[in-house]
């Protein structure tokens, strides 16, 4: 139970700190609705989400309002379409997504993911043709999201992979040329992909997880700012560990929120709860800033001297103070960095502060990596593979989840402006080393092996 001065700092955060449950996220398995023919496929798949995830959406707001704390955001998950529809060929897998995007549509929810595959020892043929489906699929649905996870500690990097999603995202980027490449901020390249992610475009149901349960996602940047704000203003001497006993017991306040109201949804759904996924997910809104938690621990801007080391703070007493609050919890669990998602990562970029090096530095340390990163229209297939190929690296080597989104945007250059709309937001376009150039390396293929530390058994 929350103690007195816990519940009045609770509704501080409520009132004044943007607190939210950023994501309450159904994973719903469909593996038992794989088969050949389309139809049938479509019609078990439909059915089986709206049975599970029709009460959802209404199910959120009656205990938001309950409770006075808004549940910003619902959707479902499923399990990968790789795997379910592995018998389908690919404009049959744009057919499925279509239905996909229906059935959010029809219950309302805001996105739906796990139109995904899990190749990182091998593509299947079900993975191939879900590939070669994702940028139709994603170029014409809403709400449908997509992940590929391309290297594992355990497995290595596949590098056929790589090149074949570098491949994709410039497909999917030239399809949506007349939205600044909007396809791409909705597929996700991972490396250690967990199985209960709540927050899109990465969210999927895993193989091992049961046929539905809720997890949840909690933000709150706003808070952790506010937080430190007043702890500064009261202190100024305060130092850095000190800040992040400050920052830790924050995180377990609002992982507490989040438990509250992911355990009641799952109560009245009769569904399994999963996981409590903490993770500063920023929004254009101002106040809902990762950035401006940089600033306020005194740096000049996300980007600078000190960055990482900044980072790696406040990522470590996110998970600490979670993992106190919750018996459960999963995900990602970190700070997020999507440029275009944060009104001041945003703008760190636009003044020439953070650029795409810094933002690798900072993918060692943080929940997820080059997120949201708008670079120049000319970027070629290959330098996007050889971008993601880094990012894996990173990943595999120091056995942790990183992934990609990268939006290639079409007819423009760096330094001009892209707009995507909504949540995903707008960021100035990043220059890219050797942009357009050729690379063999990448070409190459093959699988780059697994490093001597994943031989735990």
């Amino acid at each position: 139970m929350l103690t007195q001065r816990e519940i009045v700092s609770t509704l501080e955060m409520l009132k004044n700190e943007n607190l939210d449950v950023r994501t309450v996220t159904l994973g719903v398995s469909l593996l038992d609705c794989a088969g050949s023919d389309l139809t049938q496929v479509r019609q078990r798949v439909a059915d089986r989400i709206c049975r599970l995830a029709g009460e959802l959406v209404p199910v959120c707001e009656r205990i938001g309002q309950k409770y006075g704390i808004p549940v910003v955001n619902k959707r479902v998950a499923v399990s990968p379409i790789g795997v379910v529809a592995a018998a389908l060929e690919p404009a049959e897998m744009v057919e499925l997504a279509h239905t996909l995007d229906a059935v959010a549509r029809e219950i309302n929810v805001d996105f739906i993911g796990g139109f995904s595959a899990l190749v990182e020892k091998g593509l299947a043929r079900g993975d191939r043709s879900l590939i070669a489906a994702i940028p139709e699929a994603l170029a014409t649905t809403e709400r449908l999201c997509a992940s590929v996870n391309v290297a594992s500690t355990r497995a290595g990097i596949n590098m056929d992979a790589v090149l074949l999603m570098g491949q994709t995202i410039k497909r999917a980027a030239e399809l949506t040329a007349d939205r600044d490449g909007a396809a791409c901020t909705k597929l996700c390249v991972f490396a250690n992909i967990p199985e209960d992610i709540p927050f899109m475009a990465g969210a999927y149901l895993g193989i091992g997880e049961a046929d539905a349960v809720i997890n949840v996602g909690v933000s709150g940047p706003g808070v952790v700012k506010k937080a430190i704000d007043r702890a500064l203003a009261a202190n100024p001497g305060m130092d850095l560990g000190d800040i992040s006993e400050l920052i830790k017991r924050t995180a377990y306040k609002v992982t507490r929120v989040g438990e509250l109201i992911g355990r009641e949804v799952a109560q009245q759904l009769q569904i399994r709860f999963g996981v409590v996924d903490l993770s500063l997910a920023p929004t254009p809104n101002v106040g809902d800033s990762v950035g401006e938690i940089f600033q306020s621990l005194g740096l000049l801007a996300i980007g600078v001297p000190g960055t990482t080391a900044a980072l790696a703070l406040l990522n470590d007493a996110i998970k600490k103070g979670g993992a106190f609050a919750s018996a459960r919890v999963g995900g990602l669990s970190g700070a997020f960095i999507p440029v275009s998602e944060d009104l001041n990562i945003s703008e760190a970029a636009r003044n020439k502060h953070l650029c795409i090096e810094k933002l690798e530095a900072m993918t060692s340390v943080c929940s997820v990596g080059l997120d949201m990163v708008a670079i120049p229209g000319d970027t070629s297939a290959e330098t996007i593979s050889a971008i993601m190929a880094d990012e894996m690296a990173i990943g595999v080597i120091n056995n942790k989840t990183t992934a990609t989104r990268l939006i290639p945007v079409p007819g423009k250059k760096a330094g001009d402006h892209a707009v995507f709309g909504g949540l995903m937001g707008h960021s100035t376009i990043i220059p890219v080393n050797n942009a357009a150039g050729d690379n063999p390396f990448i070409r190459r293929g093959g699988l780059i092996p697994a490093p001597i530390h994943s031989l735990r058994n």
